[in-house]
């Protein structure tokens, strides 16, 4: 995400929550990242229901719930619980985090495993739409794209294209957040702006290729 000053384009600090060296730990583990991307995703959901969507046991799913209540990630959703019965909702609409706020190597750790579960869960994404293609409603089955554009960019350019990005995405989910048109569908808006890395690595850093 672009910045504006310290606060993050986009960012409602009642709606978002901004990743800190605290409740970087919660979403560290790659399970709990899945399940709090279907809670957002899909809606309110129990352990049981999530250990059957993920294949893991509902002691698994309910241990890392707990997890993600005690970091702040995921609420009682006390509407749909009966009885023994425990449902759990998203307590935020999104997540933001800025890696330059590592202030630690242990936060800087964490940081890296967390956008490494980002990235898998994109990739997850983009696989799982390829495989259920032929079963896609044939109207919607070209809406999706996974296109790659190579350019030739300065720093500045840069950063205005990742913000115009981030305005595209903001503004359809305003425009489109809350339709109650039974046209309208759930749709991910992800893109990723990657420098190449032969040509922005620190030469002065040792990099992985250079290790014994």
């Amino acid at each position: 995400m672009t910045t504006e000053g310290s606060r993050p384009t986009g960012f409602d600090p009642q709606r978002d929550v901004m990743l800190d060296a605290r409740n970087l730990r919660g979403l560290a583990h790659p399970l709990r990242a899945r399940m709090l991307g279907i809670l957002r995703e899909e809606g309110p959901a129990t352990a049981t229901m999530l250990a059957r969507r993920l294949g893991e046991s509902s002691a698994a799913t309910s241990y890392h719930l707990r997890q993600l209540a005690e970091f702040g990630f995921v609420v009682d959703d006390a509407e749909r619980g009966r009885g023994r019965e425990r449902w759990w909702r998203s307590a935020h609409r999104s997540t933001y985090f800025n890696s330059d706020a590592a202030v630690s190597e242990e936060t800087a750790l964490l940081g890296t495993e967390y956008l490494r579960n980002v990235v898998r869960g994109a990739a997850a994404r983009m696989e799982a739409w390829v495989d259920a293609l032929p079963n896609v409603e044939p109207a919607w089955r070209d809406v999706g794209t996974m296109s790659d554009y190579r350019m030739l960019l300065t720093l500045d350019q840069a950063r205005a294209l990742v913000a115009q990005l981030d305005e595209i995405g903001l503004a359809a989910r305003a425009d489109g957040g809350d339709s109650t048109d039974p046209a309208a569908r759930p749709v991910s808006f992800q893109f990723q702006v990657l420098p190449s890395l032969h040509a922005v690595l620190d030469r002065d850093q040792p990099d992985d290729a250079d290790s014994d």
